[in-house]
């Protein structure tokens, strides 16, 4: 099972988060990728659990020593990318990589692995659903929560470039049917 990838990508509020830590809860063989950002921490996020946090400067730094696998600048200023140093310490231990990123993101590292990964788009029932859950997270202003709200419509154009697409109007039936993506794809 060492050097396959899981992938999950959807716009801001889609439950992927949530779906990833499911998927975390029942394989102790799959281990997070921690992502990096140049964004500052949201409500109680702590660097190196949720991202590995970084000034935009030193992220470029970074980007400029060919030190990651792919990387977005997803805002001005606000990149988010997977070190190449990450991929290879959760390799070394046997494990399999899940990663939890933004749909331009999934495409470039589906690109990057090939067949060693299953990309899977969650996709919320609508983008009004997004906004309401967004409201209800309560770790961004409203004007945040607008402008992610209008990148949510462009990205929900990428799903077709993923191996699956998961709509999450009902989590449980999420969990269920990630559940079966990945456990198909693992035991392949």
């Amino acid at each position: 099972m060492s050097g396959k990838v899981l992938i999950f990508s959807a716009p801001s509020g889609s439950g992927k988060s949530t779906i990833v830590g499911h998927i975390l809860g029942l394989h102790p063989e799959i281990e997070f990728s921690v992502s990096a950002t140049s964004r500052l921490p949201r409500g109680t996020e702590q660097d190196g659990v949720e991202y590995l946090f970084y000034t935009a400067d030193v992220f470029r730094a970074l980007v400029a020593d060919d030190k990651f696998v792919e990387y977005e600048e997803v805002y001005p200023d606000r990149f988010y990318g997977t070190l190449k140093s990450e991929v290879n310490r959760i390799w070394a231990k046997g494990h399999v990589i899940i990663f939890d990123v933004d749909v331009k993101g999934g495409v470039s590292l589906k690109k990057y692995f090939g067949d060693a990964a299953l990309s899977v788009f969650i996709q919320a029932p609508s983008v009004e659903e997004l906004r309401k859950r967004l409201i209800a997270r309560a770790t961004d202003s409203m004007d945040a929560i607008e402008t992610r709200v209008a990148k949510a419509a462009e990205e929900m154009t990428y799903a077709p470039k993923f191996d699956k697409v998961l709509i999450n109007d009902d989590l449980e039936t999420a969990f269920k049917e990630a559940e079966i993506m990945v456990d198909t794809f693992l035991n392949n």
